[in-house]
């Protein structure tokens, strides 16, 4: 075989394993995207409802519901499915969750008036009337007692009741006012000891620190940090030449 016949041979072996190759390619991702679409479901619509029923149409398809709250609707009965995430209709994976939110039926319960009320009296009160104590969150108030609700969602009395829980503000009272710390490194202890206790601080420790260059009794440093924020009742720790 002279180097022609060889050089074609070689060729034609190159342009078959070439072919060879793409037809593996072509059927890999053939097999991936089948794969993919076989374990697809389209979400069934499951509004309306009840949780037992959606639970059934889910396992079918392969998916698992999940409850996320409970609402209050006019529109759909107690115990039946109000709203669904995703929305019927999408293609989602099986073994993926669907959740959903159950109906309450509609509100029967007014909204007692919890502002002025303890947290603790707010959730037996809440109970009494049906509903629960949902998010509570603490702020700082002038003219209040820490702990006393300042103010609720929804309002007492309200008709329009989309969830059973009620949201709550509590005071935390008075909030306590803040200074920036001063630097008092290179004066004489002897000097501010009197203006921190009548600032109402305080001087926890003092550490004397011999052979430094400084006179003796001099403040060479300091907690908390000058320029940081203190409120009364802090308390000091100087480092004082000896």
């Amino acid at each position: 075989m002279n180097l022609g016949e060889r050089i074609k041979l070689l060729f034609r072996l190159f342009l078959l394993f070439t072919f060879l190759a793409a037809v593996a390619l072509i059927s890999a991702i053939t097999t991936i995207k089948l794969t993919i679409q076989g374990n697809q479901e389209t979400l069934p619509d499951l509004v309306g409802e009840s949780l037992p029923a959606a639970e059934g149409v889910a396992s079918t398809v392969g998916l698992e519901v999940k409850v996320e709250d409970k609402l209050f609707s006019t529109k759909y009965p107690a115990g039946d499915i109000s709203y669904q995430e995703p929305p019927p209709g999408t293609e989602v994976k099986a073994g993926q969750h669907l959740h959903v939110f159950l109906s309450l039926g509609p509100p029967q319960a007014l909204v007692p008036d919890l502002v002025g009320s303890s947290a603790r009296v707010a959730q037996i009160m809440a109970v009494e009337h049906g509903l629960t104590v949902g998010d509570v969150v603490r702020v700082s108030w002038p003219e209040t007692q820490a702990g006393q609700i300042v103010a609720q969602d929804p309002p007492p009395s309200s008709g329009a009741l989309h969830s059973p829980a009620i949201s709550l503000l509590v005071s935390q009272g008075e909030s306590t006012p803040a200074y920036v710390c001063p630097n008092f490194a290179g004066m004489r202890l002897a000097q501010v000891r009197y203006p921190i206790q009548r600032g109402g601080f305080t001087i926890a420790k003092v550490t004397s620190i011999p052979g430094a260059r400084a006179p003796s009794g001099t403040i060479l440093s300091q907690s908390p940090a000058p320029g940081s924020k203190i409120s009364a009742g802090d308390s000091f720790t100087f480092q004082v030449a000896q």
